[in-house]
């Protein structure tokens, strides 16, 4: 079975990005990665896949002990569903401003797990100034952070799952629009 994690773009979206001067029109509208200069990786195309339900967390961040971090393997895609995307629309203020986010022990317990893919189902593992650096690093490490997926909801207490990950080849630019599809 397989299911696609990817946010639909539509023509409204378009046409607000296009008017949006501070949104690149194709980098960084719907599910997408922020590159940070880097390469990435054609074996990350395909890489196991865990979900952590964290969506009970509320009004803190997400921190290592919401999820088991044990389970998490090297070199796999760990993705975190928040609930968030459900309950606030993409594009809104709150949206990008009030989201979820990773706490930076989190982050750097994930970095240490050589894993190969953060996804999540809002718009950065950190907000505001924190966004852009963390980014950085999480790709310093050879790491990726998937951003606005949907659905990881129907993954939850699934195991033996493969994400498979394609970015568009783009070059010059700070984002990657990617499709992911989670197969059972």
């Amino acid at each position: 079975m397989k299911t696609d994690l990817t946010l639909a773009v539509t023509p409204e979206m378009l046409a607000e990005a296009r008017d949006n001067k501070k949104k690149e029109l194709v980098g960084h509208l719907g599910t997408h990665f922020d590159v940070m200069d880097k390469e990435f990786p054609l074996e990350y195309t395909e890489r196991k896949m865990i979900v952590f339900d964290v969506s009970q967390v509320q009004n803190r961040d997400i921190e290592i002990s919401d999820i088991d971090i044990e389970s998490i393997k090297a070199d796999s895609f760990v993705a975190f569903y928040s609930g968030f995307s459900k309950t606030e629309e993409y594009g809104t203020r709150r949206y990008y401003k009030e989201h979820p986010q990773l706490s930076i022990s989190l982050i750097n317990a994930l970095l240490e797990k050589s894993i190969s893919i953060i996804g999540i189902d809002f718009a950065g593992v950190r907000r505001g100034a924190e966004h852009i650096p963390t980014d950085s690093l999480c790709a310093d490490k050879g790491v990726f952070v998937i951003e606005n997926l949907r659905k990881l909801d129907t993954l939850l207490d699934k195991s033996n799952i493969t994400a498979h990950t394609y970015p568009m080849n783009i070059i010059g630019i700070s984002g990657l629009p990617c499709r992911v599809i989670a197969e059972l």
